[in-house]
């Protein structure tokens, strides 16, 4: 297994990662992860940990994980929204074909709220795109 192992752990967290070193090369033969970062994707952050200084190669994978991540995260906001339209649809069709009344009672202030608001989000979104030509 040691040999598939990667130079770096990158431990997920909501706007980036904990960085650890993972060291196998020790003579009790067992993983040993040392956390040398600290990194913030929105911020573009990278905090060396403790007292510890991150080489120039340290520096190049974390910023090399933090553009792939950045990207990853990009694709997976959009591809939520995709999935939220997929939603509508099937919410839309829930409503007309299989709700009962109550179900509808339960549920219909709340989603009339959030696609207006939704809705009115977008529409001057929109307008602001066309009045500066950018649609």
């Amino acid at each position: 297994m040691a040999g598939d192992l990667p130079e770096y752990y990158f431990r997920v967290r909501e706007n980036g990662a904990f960085v650890f070193r993972v060291d196998t090369e020790n003579r009790q033969r067992r993983i040993d992860m040392d956390q040398i970062a600290v990194v913030n994707i929105r911020k573009g952050e990278i905090k060396p940990h403790g007292e510890r200084e991150l080489s120039a190669h340290d520096l190049e994978v974390i910023e090399e994980w933090m553009a792939e991540r950045l990207e990853l995260v990009e694709y997976r906001d959009i591809d939520d929204i995709h999935r939220a339209v997929d939603y509508l649809n099937t919410t839309t069709h829930w409503a007309q074909s299989k709700a009962t009344d109550e179900q509808l009672e339960e549920v219909s202030d709340a989603l009339l709220l959030a696609m207006h608001d939704l809705r009115t989000v977008l529409v001057r979104k929109k307008a602001d795109r066309l009045l500066t030509g950018d649609s």
